[in-house]
């Protein structure tokens, strides 16, 4: 079909062309009866070569028209007649000059007419790319965006333009926007966007070729934005124009969808930090306010225990608002140590410290909130000093012991190990239980924020999942790593944390 345009275009020329041709010879053989010399019809034969120039602005139609109206008027006009030979060596001349004069009229005109076509080309260009433009600055989302895109894409190509959006996650939606008249739009159905968006990563920087369309990418920063799609009936005879204004409105779609992705990341962004923040601060406020009447309670508590004996039934009602107040007091710790970590006021302060204190120290509050549990420690003989910041390793061991007790009965074994790792230079840190280990599926997810899990046969209360997050970024804080791991089949678990001998 396109090969039959271009046939039919290319005779309708060659056609103009001669008629022009031959009124001129008929015009100059009307002269020639009123007894006008030649240089009259040579005159016509050169308002023919400008006419054929004016109506056909095309270069070589140009140079072929001067040539047939110089020999048309040699043939026709100069003596002898009807032939190509002349008697005189001033019709030579005559006919040179014409030749010339017809050559260069018909070049300056063909180039003035195509320099005023680009020029008008390149106004509606203009023209057009900035009413997109315009229009897409009021767009209010991405649909917006689509509809305006393919209302102006449709005016400058006479078809019926579609436009299919991409989600937050490069996947093509399910329906996309199509014109079908100056004033209507309509929603269509997209087959199969899996299949569409593996097409269009296989397909090269140009148009992909379906069955129904012809389609072009709308290319963000990061990714696909959405598709252009033009009927194939349409896209088949653009001109080079119109591809030229086609790919530049797809340019400032894909700024016009980027610009407005980017802006809803932004306030999306935001909208979170100042929820996050709130919530730092809120959780600050309270756990700082619940910890000073939970020490009270504590202290309260070890007192009146220890002016109780067992057999007192009061004994164990004490004792469980002490064990129920320790584990408030370590959730509302660890609280506020997440709210320090999401500030970053954490900083750690690193100083040699004997490992046995510390610990030492550690066991002394889990002891305190657990006595009914022995906790074995395998330290070096010889005194080992570590660098460290003593308040957050020892709430790392405290995290550790107490995610152990709750795993593990009270018949079961808790121990922790400290040795020096010489090759490594580090010390390392190991706490065991021999309770119900780890389920394999949580194994991946330990150290996640708010990332909880139960075995069945736990002994304490469900955590809100901060205590093991909180060791993670103390322990990297330290330039150190921390893993877990199973022992063996319902043999318990085993953590493990080191910490880099390095110095301070």
């Amino acid at each position: 079909m396109k090969a039959r345009m271009f046939f039919k275009n290319y005779a309708l020329r060659i056609a103009a062309m001669l008629m022009l041709l031959g009124a001129a010879s008929v015009i100059g053989f009307v002269f020639l009866e009123f007894g006008l010399p030649e240089a009259n019809v040579a005159i016509v034969y050169l308002l023919a070569v400008l006419l054929s120039t004016l109506l056909i602005p095309r270069y070589p139609f140009g140079f072929i028209t001067s040539v047939l109206s110089a020999f048309a008027f040699d043939f026709l006009f100069m003596k002898p007649h009807f032939t190509f030979t002349v008697n005189a060596s001033s019709y030579i001349i005559t006919f040179v000059i014409m030749v010339v004069t017809a050559f260069i009229t018909s070049t300056l005109v063909s180039h003035t007419k195509l320099s005023e076509q680009r020029a008008q080309e390149s106004e509606a260009e203009t023209k057009a790319l900035h009413g997109l433009t315009k229009c897409l600055t009021d767009a209010s989302d991405i649909h917006d965006i689509a509809g305006i895109a393919v209302s102006a894409i449709s005016g400058v190509t006479c078809g019926q333009a579609g436009c299919l959006c991409f989600d937050e996650k490069g996947m093509p939606e399910k329906t996309f926007v199509q014109q079908i008249s100056p004033e209507k739009q309509i929603q269509r159905i997209l087959d199969d966007p899996e299949d569409f968006l593996h097409q269009m990563k296989q397909a090269d920087t140009g148009a992909f070729v379906g069955d129904e369309f012809y389609d072009w990418a709308i290319c963000g920063r990061e990714m696909i934005l959405g598709v252009i799609r033009l009927p194939k009936e349409t896209a088949q005879f653009l001109n080079k124009s119109q591809e030229r204004l086609l790919f530049s409105m797809i340019e400032s779609i894909a700024l016009a969808m980027d610009r407005f992705r980017s802006a809803q990341q932004r306030i999306k962004l935001r909208e979170e930090t100042e929820q996050e923040r709130y919530r730092s601060n809120l959780l600050h406020s309270i756990s700082h306010d619940l910890r000073t009447p939970l020490s009270g309670i504590l202290g309260a508590t070890e007192m009146l225990l220890s002016m109780t004996g067992e057999d007192d039934q009061r004994h164990m009602l004490i004792e469980g608002i002490g064990n129920d107040a320790g584990w408030l007091y370590s959730l509302v710790e660890n609280i506020l140590s997440l709210t320090r970590l999401q500030s970053g006021k954490l900083i750690v302060d690193k100083q040699i410290e004997a490992v046995e204190e510390v610990l030492a120290g550690a066991l002394e509050q889990i002891s305190r909130r657990y006595p009914q549990y022995d906790i074995g420690v395998f330290a070096p003989e010889e005194p080992f000093w570590v660098p460290m910041d003593v308040k957050l390793i020892s709430q790392v061991l405290i995290n550790l012991f107490d995610n152990a007790v709750k795993h593990t009965q009270l018949s079961g074994e808790i121990s922790i190990s400290v040795m020096e790792d010489k090759e490594e230079n580090k010390a390392v840190f190991s706490v065991k239980d021999n309770g119900s280990g780890i389920r394999e599926e949580d194994l991946p997810h330990l150290f996640q924020m708010f990332y909880t899990s139960t075995p069945p046969h736990s002994n304490g209360r469900p955590g809100i999942g901060l205590g093991l997050s909180i060791c993670d970024t103390i322990v990297k804080a330290h330039g150190g790593t921390i893993t877990a791991r199973n022992l063996g089949p319902a043999s318990g678990a085993e953590f493990i944390f080191t910490l880099p001998l390095g110095g301070n």
